[in-house]
C-alpha cells in the first residue's frame, strides 16, 4: 500500500487532503486517518500533490516534485508560446543516421511515464527498438502483412515502391529508434492512454531537438497479425509505436490547417 497514512508532525489539520480523495476522513476534529477501504486507491498521487504541507506518506511510487510557479503553469510558458510549440511539431520523415544518446531517451520516456491514464491504471509498457537490421526485418514483415489486404494493397503497394528505392527500411523511414508503447489490456480506453503517452513522449523528443513520427501502420498489421510483434520483442494487445531521431530535414512555416467550427461554443 503506497500512500502509507499522514505524518502527524507536518499536519497542521487544514482538510486539503479530504478534497483529493474520499479515502481520507477525520477521526475527529483534530485527527485526519487514512484508509485504503477494498485497496481502492488507485496512486493517482492527488493527495501528495494537493497537500501545503508534504505531510502524506508513501513508498514506492517515484518522487514527488515540487517547482516554481507549478500552481500558475502559465507563468512557465504562456498560451503564444506552448501554441507555437504544438503548431511546430511535424511528423518527421527523413534522419540523419546518427543514435540517439541514452540520455536523451530515458528523459523521453521520462515524459511519457508522467502521462495520465483512465482511473490511472498505468498498465502500458515501453520498450525500443534500435538494431538497424531488426528494424528492416520488421519493415519487411509489416509490409508483406498489409499487402495482403486488396484495400491496403490498392493505397500503399505504389508508395511502398517509391519509399523502398529511398529508405533501406521505409515503414521507419530509416530512423535509428523505434519506441514502442504496449499493454496487457485489451480495453478501448487503453489505446486513448497509448495515444497521450505517445504525445508526450514526441513533445519531449522536441523539446531535445529530435523528430518523431507516428507509424499507425505497425499498428495496423500487428492486430492483423500478432506473430509480428514477436519480431520488436513485445506483448501486448493494445499496442501503439513512433519513430525518433534526429531530423534531416527543415521546415521554414508551419503548414496551414483550418480552424474547427465548435458546435455550441456560441450558445
Amino acid at each position: 500500500m503506497p500512500i502509507l497514512g499522514i505524518d502527524y508532525e507536518k499536519c497542521i489539520n487544514c482538510g486539503t487532503c479530504l478534497t483529493a480523495c474520499p479515502l481520507f476522513r477525520r477521526k475527529n476534529k483534530n485527527k485526519i486517518i487514512f484508509r485504503n477501504i477494498q485497496n481502492f486507491c488507485n496512486l493517482c498521487g492527488h493527495c501528495i500533490g494537493k497537500c501545503p504541507e508534504d505531510a502524506i506518506l508513501y513508498e514506492d511510487m517515484g518522487e514527488a516534485l515540487a517547482y516554481e510557479d507549478i500552481d500558475k503553469t502559465e507563468n512557465i510558458a504562456d498560451y503564444d508560446t506552448v501554441l507555437k510549440i504544438l503548431r511546430a511539431n511535424r511528423s518527421i520523415r527523413l534522419y540523419k543516421k546518427q543514435k540517439v544518446p541514452t540520455d536523451f531517451l530515458k528523459k523521453v520516456f521520462e515524459a511519457m511515464s508522467h502521462a495520465p491514464t483512465g482511473g490511472n491504471m498505468r498498465s502500458e509498457r515501453f520498450s525500443i527498438l534500435s538494431d538497424k537490421e531488426k528494424i528492416k526485418q520488421l519493415s519487411n514483415a509489416v509490409i508483406e502483412e498489409l499487402l495482403k489486404d486488396p484495400q491496403m494493397s490498392a493505397r500503399y503497394k505504389m508508395l511502398f515502391s517509391i519509399l523502398e528505392k529511398t529508405y533501406y527500411s521505409p515503414v521507419f523511414f530509416d530512423a535509428p529508434h523505434v519506441i514502442f508503447v504496449s499493454s496487457s489490456l485489451n480495453w478501448a480506453s487503453v489505446s486513448n492512454n497509448i495515444g497521450i503517452i505517445i504525445t508526450y513522449g514526441r513533445l519531449a523528443a522536441q523539446a531535445l531537438g529530435l523528430g518523431t513520427c507516428w507509424n499507425g501502420l505497425v499498428q495496423v498489421a500487428m492486430l492483423n497479425n500478432p506473430e509480428i510483434k514477436k519480431l520488436a520483442g513485445i506483448r501486448g494487445k493494445r499496442i501503439g509505436c513512433f519513430i525518433i531521431g534526429y531530423p534531416d530535414e527543415i521546415y521554414h512555416r508551419s503548414p496551414p490547417r483550418s480552424i474547427k467550427k465548435v458546435a455550441g461554443l456560441e450558445e
